[in-house]
């Protein structure tokens, strides 16, 4: 039984763990400072998607086990409901509040 290659595409798997680290911190970076609702629901997708990038290189490095990629398609089908019911909670609030500032998010009303 041959064992496969830690190489995926020419790259190293470590590489691509590295990078989706990088994109994971990019995200929590985002999502800590940024105050538009946009940018901040775009910075939950970089982490899942960087997520989705580390399962896929472990499941590579793990002599080709398919677990990995049924957890990434388990996450993209979560994330798209996710991404469906968060945009319509900011076109819904964009509606009540006319702007998408973060601030104006903390306010409660009756």
């Amino acid at each position: 039984m041959s064992q496969a290659s830690p190489l995926i595409g020419g790259v190293p798997t470590d590489h691509i763990m590295i990078l989706s680290a990088i994109l994971f911190g990019l995200g929590i970076l985002g999502f800590l400072i940024r105050r538009d609702l946009i940018v901040v629901f775009m910075s939950i997708e970089l982490m899942l998607n960087a997520g989705n990038l580390a399962f896929l290189a472990a499941a590579r490095e793990r002599f080709l086990d398919p677990e990995g990629q049924v957890y990434t398609i388990f996450v993209i089908t979560i994330a798209a409901v996710e991404a469906a019911v968060g945009l319509a909670l900011l076109i819904a609030f964009f509606r009540l509040k006319t702007t998408l500032d973060v601030e104006t998010a903390t306010e409660l009303e009756g």
